[in-house]
């Protein structure tokens, strides 16, 4: 009988892992929402209003930053931000970045999925990181799996 040591099962079971990891990384690079995501970001960079805007919001960025580090105290922290925001809804008017936006999302959304059957193959209660800024319960405060009942 030849007996493998422990970890020589898991050197060889841990390459498998790897080579369909790699694998996984190939068809998720070889999918539509890759595609669509690389097309339309290609599509945002090219586009000569984009990128004006994409300028003046950094420096609005920059200066609301400024203002943060006092918070609502700071007397411009309203009007910087309500700038922030007004260069974001003048960049959602234009076609390329609403496309974007949402190829970003769905690619987002399938590596979540994905991401969460993984997880969920291990253990149904293995925590798995969401982009969503209102997550879908289950962490601790929500009532979910650690009884802490929020």
């Amino acid at each position: 009988m030849n007996f493998m040591s422990v970890t020589e099962t898991r050197t060889v079971d841990m390459a498998e892992v790897l080579t369909c990891a790699y694998d996984l990384g190939d068809m998720i690079n070889n999918s539509i929402e890759v595609a669509n995501y690389l097309y339309w970001k290609e599509r945002m960079q090219i586009h000569p209003e984009v990128q004006r805007l994409v300028i003046k919001l950094d420096s609005k960025k920059e200066l609301f930053e400024e203002t943060q580090r006092f918070g609502h105290f700071h007397p411009n922290y309203h009007a910087a931000m309500q700038e922030v925001e007004a260069v974001q809804e003048e960049m959602q008017r234009i076609e390329e970045v609403r496309r974007f936006t949402e190829a970003e999302s769905n690619l987002d959304r399938m590596l979540y999925e994905m991401s969460e059957m993984i997880a969920h193959s291990v253990s149904e209660t293995i925590k798995v990181p969401s982009n969503d800024p209102l997550p879908k319960g289950g962490g601790c405060g929500s009532g979910g799996s650690c009884g802490c009942g929020g």
